[in-house]
């Protein structure tokens, strides 16, 4: 299961979020997660704690594609670097 996130994770967007994920959970089972971040333009630190909150319940895997989505999944995976899967910058134009 893949969620794409998009645009900014802040403000009202982060109630948003925690809810729907809130939602999303339970029918996650035992699925894989993948939580891509490629499209993320700015994350508050209410995002952030969102995002280290449904990394830390599923092992979710990061997608990032350039160096801020990459430092903020550094962020959130903290020392599980081998999380992380870095995606060329173009690969949505091939």
């Amino acid at each position: 299961m893949v969620i794409q996130f998009e645009g900014r994770i802040a403000g009202p967007w982060v109630a948003e979020l925690g809810q729907a994920w809130a939602e999303a959970a339970p029918r996650l089972k035992s699925r894989k997660l993948s939580l891509n971040l490629c499209d993320v333009t700015h994350v508050d630190s209410g995002g952030k704690q969102v995002l280290k909150r449904i990394y830390a319940e599923t092992g979710a895997t990061l997608i990032a594609s350039n160096p801020w989505t990459q430092f903020l999944a550094s962020e959130i995976a903290g020392d599980n670097e081998d999380e992380i899967e870095r995606e060329p910058l173009n690969a949505s134009l091939e």
